[in-house]
């Protein structure tokens, strides 16, 4: 059986021509997952190969500027770089690895998706845009084509300054979310404003997870609200996530609470207890075999490697 190459064995395809790599790179110059003058629109820089790894997103558009990233997801597998980008119409955790490319870091952009927006877009646009009618899976991965790549080489320049990105940032958004919507890959986003679909009531029952993540959750309860019998429910909740309702419900307070450690300098013990873990000893089971680190030695590890990027 051949060994699956290691990221940083993997031969990266040359960056995107462009100017989008060189704006961020002056941009993003901390590691990781890092804000913007635009809500909503995050700088994405990592320096070196990441193996798979736990990640949580929100709704977002990412944009590849240089390197390559790949999220694993039920089975399937999802590669963005700079001739593809990767859509999120839901809040979803899943596992990631970032390959390195000959040409420097990992450089990318996160640009959040609002529901409303989704919304308010598709009841501006005249020529009705096809709805899914199934339930499309809320990760997509998409080859990006020059019009999205334009926008977003705009955006990045944009965030240069605090009154461009005040003014045509958000603009600059609103039509990268419109290009996707358009897209023949817009089917997860365009699901979004059918409230009564499936995928409506699955996105509502996953909005009140997130909402109310520390408290116990009644998959009962969510499935009745979604007008679905329980097996009904938990069927088209992984279909839409790649994970049943509990297990997505754990990875999002796993994630939660290694947020806490790392950027409100929680302990562990307090961290468990804010995210809606009764029992600290459970929590730290379940994190070390989720991010295969305790939360302690997890927390020093990623904020060491901020420290050394700063």
């Amino acid at each position: 059986m051949r060994a699956e190459p290691r990221p940083s064995d993997e031969v990266i395809a040359p960056a995107r021509p462009g100017r989008l790599a060189t704006s961020l790179a002056q941009l993003a110059e901390g590691e990781g997952m890092s804000p913007s003058r635009v809500p909503g629109v995050k700088l994405m820089r990592s320096s070196c190969a990441a193996v798979k790894t736990p990640v949580a997103y929100e709704p977002s558009v990412v944009i590849v500027a240089q390197g390559r990233k790949r999220g694993y997801l039920g089975g399937r597998v999802f590669t963005y770089d700079a001739n593809h980008f990767l859509v999120l119409s839901v809040p979803l955790p899943f596992e990631c690895e970032t390959l390195a490319s000959p040409d420097g870091p990992m450089l990318g952009l996160s640009v959040g998706v609002q529901p409303t927006t989704v919304a308010e877009l598709m009841m501006t646009i005249e020529q009705p845009l096809p709805i899914p009618t199934g339930l499309p899976l809320a990760v997509r991965a998409n080859p990006l084509d020059d019009v999205l790549y334009d926008a977003a080489v705009r955006l990045a320049e944009v965030l240069r300054s605090a009154d461009d990105s005040r003014i045509l940032g958000p603009q600059i958004v609103r039509e990268i979310v419109y290009r996707v919507l358009c897209s023949d890959e817009g089917g997860p986003l365009r699901a979004l404003a059918a409230p009564h679909s499936h995928f409506g009531q699955i996105h509502r029952a996953l909005e009140r997870i997130h909402g109310a993540f520390a408290t116990p959750v009644d998959v009962a309860t969510l499935a009745g609200q979604a007008g679905m019998s329980v097996s009904t429910f938990h069927t088209h909740f992984k279909a839409v996530t790649g994970s049943p309702p509990l297990q997505y419900l754990k990875s999002i307070r796993l994630h939660k609470a290694r947020l806490l450690m790392i950027q409100e300098g929680e302990t562990a013990a307090r961290a468990a207890r804010l995210v809606g873990y009764q029992s600290a000893s459970q929590f730290s089971r379940e994190f070390k075999r989720f991010f295969g680190e305790t939360p302690a030695a997890e927390a020093d590890k990623v904020k060491a490697s901020l420290t050394r990027m700063a």
